[in-house]
């Protein structure tokens, strides 16, 4: 008797924190009321641009507030429905179809790109391929579900390569009928001119303590956690939710502190020490610990800067830290080991301050 076949694994999500929902499957937002406010009264005038940038530092709400918009558009297509003209918010109860459907990723209305899984590394690519890009050609090219609004979520536009910006370029420039494209930017000055003047910037701020403090509740990060620790993810999180809970989950706070205390201790070096917390910020598939690393890295130059006696020591470790910066960027494009890079970032630190 033939043996039936193994089931095939879902490909991991890269917006994905274990047991924690997805952006598409929250309900509530927290903070960002004034832009939730702007994209509803856009919507409720009958006169919304086809093209939205969602900008603001990594994690702070932007997919999540993206989706609830979809959400809406696609439960009310009509912006003169009454209950469009009733509503305060983009809240939609978790039993309304278009909820539901979002949420399962089924909803025939919605395309949401994102860097893929690629099954042969066991890695996430480095960038949005054109290839998606494809995807997103078909997906407004065939007939819009249930005669309503197709939505596209691109997520996020720094992972864009050239010739995948320049195929969402085209679609801006002729969009379809009731079509909508929500572009997510961390840093939204990187993206091609031509794609930021073909679309509304909506800026989102980084979330205050509180605001984070409140997300990490209301996820359930509290259980198990005194409230100092879950203020001291909120301050250090650079008004990011996604990093606050990385830092909790991961020992990143620890990690943040043992970078302090090397930059700290430069030009003295513990290579034991690199190599081991080199091990832990740079281990496969955790880019959000590798970018807290780096996050805490830049932090603890800066303070070093401000500290540092005279012109030329200060100089010198500038200098040193734009190297530092070049240095990743090009090890991040090639897919270099990041461990190696984090290394050598350090001992190049620690020349320029043996310098001062």
């Amino acid at each position: 008797m033939a043996r039936a076949p193994a089931p095939v694994e879902a490909a991991p999500e890269i917006d994905a924190l274990e047991d924690l929902p997805l952006p598409r499957e929250r309900r509530r937002l927290i903070g960002h009321h004034g832009a939730e406010k702007t994209l509803l009264d856009a919507y409720r005038s009958g006169r919304m641009h086809h093209g939205w940038i969602l900008s603001g530092p990594k994690g702070i709400g932007k997919a999540t507030l993206a989706m609830r918009f979809a959400r809406f558009v696609l439960a009310h297509g009509d912006p003169r429905l009454p209950a469009v003209e009733r509503a305060t918010t983009l809240d939609l109860p978790i039993d309304n179809p278009a909820f539901t459907r979002v949420a399962a990723g089924s909803h025939g209305g919605l395309l949401h790109l994102r860097r893929p899984w690629d099954e042969k590394t066991k890695r996430f690519r480095q960038d949005l391929p054109v290839d998606e890009m494809r995807r997103l050609t078909r997906f407004f090219g065939s007939t819009a579900a249930e005669g309503g609004w197709r939505i596209a979520i691109i997520d996020a536009a720094d992972d864009l390569n050239a010739s995948s910006a320049n195929a969402i370029l085209k679609m801006l420039e002729e969009p379809p009928a009731r079509a909508l494209f929500l572009v997510l930017a961390h840093r939204p000055g990187a993206l091609l001119p031509t794609i930021r003047s073909r679309c509304r910037m909506l800026a989102l701020r980084p979330m205050p303590v509180d605001d984070i403090v409140e997300g990490l509740i209301d996820l359930g990060l509290d259980r198990g956690t005194n409230r100092q620790v879950l203020t001291e993810a909120a301050e250090l999180a650079d008004g990011s939710l996604r990093r606050a809970i990385l830092l909790i989950r991961s020992g990143g706070i620890a990690h943040a502190r043992q970078v302090a205390a090397m930059v700290e201790a430069l030009p003295r070096l513990d290579p034991g020490a690199i190599q081991s917390l080199a091990d832990k910020i740079a281990a496969r598939n955790a880019d959000d610990l590798w970018d807290i690393g780096l996050d805490a890295l830049r932090d603890s130059v800066a303070h070093r800067l401000k500290a540092t006696a005279t012109l030329a020591g200060a100089a010198a470790l500038a200098e040193a830290m734009a190297a530092v910066e070049r240095d990743i960027a090009q090890s991040d494009a090639l897919n270099l080991e990041r461990k190696a890079a984090f290394v050598a970032a350090m001992r190049t630190l620690a020349a320029a301050c043996g310098q001062a």
